[in-house]
This record gives structure tokens, sequence and C-alpha cells, in this order.
């Protein structure tokens, strides 16, 4: 009998997300982000250290005897929800979670484990961001001992110092960054740039089975996603009602015209329903509950609301809302390139009806 799903937060998590939105107010305030997207070193690395080594949140999912903090999907969804709300230019997504899940698939490499939890090297999955669970994914040639090849669309792959690299020969790799060309391509989430990969001749140490590793890490990719996406788009509401409640026109506040109020309202009711599928998604990871459906759901759900959310922040902030200078275009950017990361709301709706046998007509 499948157990009833808690999707309320515990005491524990509030206390976590408050601590991880003091660090981000720090750390990660509006004018810092989009200062540093104009510059050459997009990603916060001082952020990471803070996080990684003053909170231990790389290592939330890895087990306490492998050196991590032994939680849940639970508690990485409540600061996943945090870094969306900030869009935080921090790896965390890419290397505590896609990473850090994919050597628990291996579990071969506990040396490995143990750096990526203890925040002192980051790790990047060679697969591009836009590969759904279960999807295809390109691999590199493993020739004489070697690996050769390129990868695009590697989402953190600027700032990792190890990558997990899917070969031909159905190994997963552990590929040093020394070894490899990483390529900056051009990114429409600034935040979360991606970069080309180029393999010539690069030496890997083996890690196990690439195809259950790499589902295993796209799977908690795309489920914990969602709560970025909720964080992202709980932001974009809060701020909106907060200008329309300022913002004066004839001498009486726009948010109280009744055709805001209903698109606001709409609003609403689609973000707290985000909130729903992401904490299901992170409660069915964390207990192993329909995770395949519970996943689905949440980002069959989770990015068009997210777009439809920063879209209407950037419509009714008005004028000062297309300025460079005010981070809701941050957010629209982040929005738009969630949409299609670990597969597009299309593709989990086309696999959430095989997983429920509800074919369209």
């Amino acid at each position: 009998m499948t157990k009833q799903r808690d999707l309320l937060y515990s005491e524990e998590e509030e206390a976590l997300r408050a601590a991880v939105r003091d660090l981000l107010a720090d750390h990660c305030d509006a004018p810092g982000v989009i200062a540093r997207t104009e510059s050459d070193a997009p990603h916060d690395l001082a952020a990471w250290k803070a996080l990684a080594d003053g909170m231990g949140l790389a290592g939330l999912l890895v087990p306490e005897e492998q050196g991590g903090q032994g939680a849940t999907h639970r508690e990485v969804a409540v600061v996943l929800e945090e870094l969306g709300r900030a869009v935080a230019p921090v790896p965390f997504l890419t290397s505590a979670v896609v990473a850090t899940e994919a050597l628990l698939g291996c579990e071969t490499d506990a040396g490995l484990l143990a750096e990526l939890a203890s925040g002192r090297r980051i790790g990047a999955l060679g697969v591009a961001l836009n590969v759904a669970p279960g999807g295809a994914y390109k691999v590199v040639r493993h020739e004489g001992g070697a690996l050769h090849g390129e990868l695009t669309g590697i989402a953190d792959a600027a700032v990792a110092d190890v990558l997990l690299v899917p070969a031909d020969d159905g190994g997963l790799y552990a590929v040093d960054s020394e070894a490899v060309t990483v390529t900056p391509q051009v990114s429409l989430d600034l935040t979360r740039p991606v970069a080309t990969v180029r393999l010539d001749g690069a030496s890997g140490r083996l890690l196990g089975p690439a195809e259950p590793a790499v589902r295993r890490a796209l799977r908690a990719g795309a489920g914990l996603l969602a709560s970025e996406q909720f964080g992202l788009a709980e932001w974009t509401l809060t701020e909106t009602v907060r200008y329309l409640k300022d913002r004066k026109q004839f001498n009486r506040p726009v948010g109280g015209f009744q055709a805001l109020k209903h698109r606001l309202a709409q609003l609403w009711l689609e973000v707290v329903n985000v909130r729903a599928a992401a904490r299901g998604a992170a409660d069915a990871l964390a207990t192993g509950n329909d995770v395949d459906v519970a996943v689905a759901v949440a980002q069959a759900y989770a990015a068009p609301v997210a777009v439809h959310a920063a879209e209407e922040a950037l419509q009714l902030h008005a004028g000062i809302g297309m300025t460079w200078e005010h981070p809701v275009h941050l957010y629209l950017k982040r929005a738009k390139a969630d949409s299609i990361a670990y597969g597009t709301a299309g593709a989990h709706r086309a696999a959430l009806a095989e997983l429920v046998d509800l074919q369209a007509p």
C-alpha cells in the first residue's frame, strides 16, 4: 500500500529555508547577479563556497558514511526553491543534484562522491541540458583507453572540476576538466551557462554503467527542477503584487483595477498548484513511491507556469520591467531555459500518458 504523501514543510525544512534565504540575501542580491551576468565570470563561486563549505549543502543527498549530510530530496527541494527565488548563479542543481545522483547510481567512486559532497570539487554530467529522463543522449568514442568526441549544451561545464562522460562502450567515465577543452556557448540563461566540451584523447576513470546512472541523474534533475521553477514563479508573483500595490495611476494603486486582480488571481492558482506538484515530486524521490509519475506530472505543469509568471511580471512591471537594470529579465530567461531543461513539458506529458496508460485519441 502506497503511503500518503506529506506535502507540508517540516520545522527543520523551514529553518533550512530561512538559513539559505539569509545567505543568498548577502551574496546574491539582484544588482550583483545582473552585474555578474555581464562579466566574463557569470558563476558566483563565493556564494557557492558559502553554500557548500559554510552550510554543507553540496552533500545533502550523500549518505553520512560517504561524507555527506544524509538528507533527502525534500530538503534539496527547499534549497532549490530559494535558489530559484534568487536566480542564484551557482552550480547546485548540476553538481549537488545531477552529478551526485549519477555517482550514487554507480556506487563505485566514494572518493569523488565525498569531494563533491564537501564542495571542494564541482561536478557536471556530460549530457546536454535538454535531454529528458529516458531520452537518447550523445556519447563519446572510447578508443585505445582514451575518450574522443564533442558534447554540447553541458550546463555549468565552465566551472566543473570533473565531468562525468558517457562513452560508446556503455561506461560512464570521470574526466578531469584539465583534460578537456570547454568552450562557452551563447546561453539564453546567463545565470546557468552551457558550454561545448571537446575530448581529444582525454583519459577517464571508469565509474560504472552509464545508462542507469544517467537515467537516475536526469530523473532527479527533472523532479527537483520543479522546485526551482516554483521558487522563481513565486518570487515573480510576489514582486509583481508588491509593485502594483505601490504604483499609482489616477491617484489609486494600479493593482486595484479589476482586470489586473483577475490576472494575478489566476496566476496565484497556478503557482500554488506548482508548489503541490513540485513537493509531490520531491517527496516521491525521497520515498521512492511512484517516482516516474510524480516527476512527469511536476515537469509537465511547472515549466509553463514559471514562464507564464515571468512573462506576466515583465508586462505588469510596464516600462521598468523592460529595462536591463530590473532583474525580471533574468527570471524570464531562467524560466525559458528551464522549460526545455531535462525534457520539455510536452515530452513529460507524453511520458505520463504512457506511464498511466492513457494514450491520446
